[in-house]
């Protein structure tokens, strides 16, 4: 998500379809590939080419902004600061190769405290952007994410009996994952992508798109991933329980993905989305009810499916008036024709 992010500011600067950019890209593609399959060794054997391919693959990034922050010197301090960051959290990650245990993980946290937080130490005023560009974006890692959560239900599917229990898991993840798509896209997108045009050029926007985008977007996609955790291991096992840790994925990473979007709507428009954090508290007692009840896992996911489906029943009721607003006026502010 880090990379992603970073990849999305950057193409609001360059033209990714340019020569030079294109090859660029390409091979800081090949590089994030090598690095995503080194992950499940980032902490054993393959902890060194883990560490050289994301250096690769930032170093590229890096490359990338300083030929765009040519004649820009604003841009350029900038870009020196995001060097001077990410060359600290590159070699921690390749001093954490030779080491292990709890020292490993605090030299890793070191290092994404560096990488995350590179923004609030060097300032963010230099920074430029293209707010509708940055917006989808980052709306499309949102759906990346979702389709994964479909193919995870799709690969531990090929390994299982197909049955009714089986089907059942099948369509209430669509569901599921259909219902987190409804919830970002359908209005939320939409205001925050306006709140960000609207916004002043510089510090203003830029914070805005640092916080609503490339930190509050993390929490989102954990919240994905933690869910289709939760569905591979449904799919796997309909008729059983969960158990604790993948119910705590399923429950959990749909609380965490609604508490994203409540801190997203206030650091936009300063509101509090009072029925997404009440689902988010609901789906929190249902994981603990869980934990002592012990359901099967198709009864889970059937209670998340529910509760997602009433929670977007309720908001296009109940907001039925606002919501065509914005999506059928604010929506052409930002999208004209």
């Amino acid at each position: 998500m880090v990379v992603l992010g970073g990849y999305a500011w950057l193409t609001s600067v360059v033209d990714p379809e340019e020569g030079s950019v294109r090859v660029i890209m390409f091979a800081a593609m090949a590089a994030l590939l090598v690095a995503a399959l080194c992950v499940p060794g980032a902490f054993g054997s393959e902890a060194l080419l883990f560490a050289c391919a994301y250096g690769f693959v930032r170093a590229a990034h890096i490359a990338l902004f300083v030929l765009a922050s040519r004649g820009d010197a604003a841009l350029r301090s900038s870009v020196q600061g995001l060097a001077a960051s990410t060359a600290v959290g590159v070699g921690l990650l390749v001093i954490a190769a030779f080491t292990g245990g709890a020292l490993q993980l605090a030299i890793w946290g070191l290092a994404l405290l560096f990488d995350v937080g590179e923004p609030y130490v060097f300032g963010i005023e230099g920074w430029k952007l293209v707010p509708g560009h940055f917006a989808e974006r980052h709306g499309a890692i949102i759906i990346i994410a979702l389709g994964e959560s479909i193919v995870a239900i799709g690969t531990e599917g090929v390994h299982t009996r197909v049955d009714a229990g089986v089907v059942a898991a099948a369509v209430l993840g669509i569901v599921v994952a259909g219902a987190f798509w409804w919830l970002y896209f359908d209005v939320v997108a939409i205001v925050a992508e306006r709140r960000l045009l609207k916004a002043r050029e510089g510090s203003e926007r830029n914070a805005i798109a640092r916080d609503s985008y490339s930190y509050l977007h993390f929490p989102m996609v954990a919240g994905i991933a933690l869910v289709a955790v939760g569905l591979k291991k449904t799919v796997g096992r309909v008729d059983e329980s969960l158990g604790i840790v993948p119910a705590a994925a399923l429950l959990g990473g749909a609380a965490l993905y609604l508490l994203a979007h409540v801190a997203f709507r206030w650091r936009n428009i300063r509101t509090v989305n009072r029925q997404r954090l009440v689902c988010a508290a609901l789906l929190g007692a249902l994981l603990a009810l869980d934990g002592a009840v012990s359901p099967p896992a198709l009864v889970t996911l059937g209670t998340l499916a529910a509760v997602l489906a009433l929670l977007i029943l309720y908001e296009a009721v109940h907001f039925a008036e606002l919501r065509n607003h914005i999506r059928h006026e604010l929506a052409q502010e930002i999208s004209p024709g």
